[in-house]
């Protein structure tokens, strides 16, 4: 049957087959029935936006298929990304969780499916299910560890060099990668990568044409082959 936007579109957390991959959702039966029960399936096109920095907390959003990416802005229209939300993450739990304004805005990368519960059901079924609530404690802590690393990033890199060259090595490599060769996709664009490194799209242009002058990197489209990670770890060590 097609599908909005070409998803595999999942009807229910019990039948997800990526059921077992993910943090949240490889829950005990019992609860991934009372997750069904409050969650309302919904599908947004690229671009759309699903909570706005500053708002209040409506609750949550379980990303089923899709990537989202959450940013901050500042009053002059500057904006910085925080960081990728991948399918099977759960995304607007600090503010759900604490009734204090969505810190960031969530805005679809691509196609994206996600599961909304409310701010209200939520918290209720985090009560009555332990081994949930456990889970969350897991998310919000590699949360702050990946946050740990981005302030790491923009604070300790002097260059944006230093930054770009970080922002290649935490890829994550393709599995079709060869033993010693490092290959990964990336799936943003280099406006989106000047805005997880605090730089502008020019500069990161400029960054990447320079990487493959030197034969630090290959890049063909999106297909990305590092051919000299040591200089690129050098950078950041200088």
């Amino acid at each position: 049957m097609k599908t909005p936007y070409g998803l595999q579109v999942i009807e229910e957390c019990i039948t997800c087959p990526m059921l077992k991959e993910r943090l949240f959702c490889n829950l005990p039966k019992p609860s991934l029935e009372g997750l069904d029960a409050i969650s309302s399936p919904a599908l947004y096109p690229k671009g759309a936006v699903l909570f706005v920095e500053g708002q209040e907390p409506r609750g949550v959003f379980i990303l089923c298929n899709g990537r989202v990416k959450l940013l901050g802005s500042s009053a002059s229209g500057k904006s910085l990304i925080f960081r990728i939300a991948d399918a099977g993450e759960i995304i607007g739990v600090p503010s759900t969780l604490s009734a204090k304004p969505y810190e960031l805005t969530a805005e679809a990368l691509e196609p994206t499916q996600a599961n909304f519960i409310s701010r209200k059901d939520f918290l209720t079924f985090l009560r009555e299910h332990g081994e949930a609530a456990l889970r969350i404690a897991e998310m919000l802590s590699e949360i702050y560890h990946a946050t740990c690393q981005e302030v790491r990033y923009l604070g300790l890199s002097s260059s944006a060099a230093e930054k770009l060259a970080r922002f290649l090595l935490d890829l994550k490599p393709a599995r079709n990668s060869e033993p010693g060769q490092f290959r990964s996709t990336l799936t943003l664009t280099q406006e989106e990568i000047a805005g997880m490194i605090g730089a502008s799209r020019e500069t990161v242009s400029r960054l990447f044409a320079s990487f493959k002058q030197k034969d630090f990197i290959e890049l063909h489209g999106s297909s990305l082959t590092i051919k000299n990670k040591q200089a690129l770890q050098k950078l950041l060590d200088a």
